[in-house]
């Protein structure tokens, strides 16, 4: 996912279902503990638990801007395919566009979990 030690990385969408192991190696990485929804610090990126019924996936996506550097990544971690609260990848694609963000790949990052990683546009 690109992060390295001392990158401040938020979470937001946390929820019982999350992957734990992919957390804990996040947090190995970097060094630190995730930031929460509740902090404000200016961070390097987002990683964004969202589930089809999460509400309205624009909204959400530009509020994980707030605290996001100008540089920052926002990756969208949604359950894969066949999973409860799958999203569609079209979906993300459609609606990405709308928050500021295109889509720049895509992997699997765990067993129940896809990532795709959301770059802000390019300012002309």
């Amino acid at each position: 996912m690109g992060f390295q030690n001392e990158d401040l990385i938020q979470e937001l969408g946390y929820d019982d279902d999350v992957d734990y192991d992919l957390r804990d190696s996040i947090e190995d990485l970097i060094g630190s503990e995730l930031l929460t929804e509740e902090d404000h610090d200016v961070v390097d990126a987002v990683i964004f638990w969202w589930r089809d019924g999460d509400g309205d996936l624009v909204d959400s996506l530009m509020d994980a801007l707030n605290c996001l550097e100008e540089s920052g990544i926002v990756w969208l971690l949604t359950p894969k395919q066949g999973r409860e609260g799958h999203v569609s990848p079209a979906l993300i694609q459609q609606e990405a566009p709308s928050a500021g963000l295109h889509v720049t790949t895509s992997e699997g990052v765990s067993e129940d979990w896809s990532a795709v990683r959301l770059a802000p546009r390019k300012k002309n």
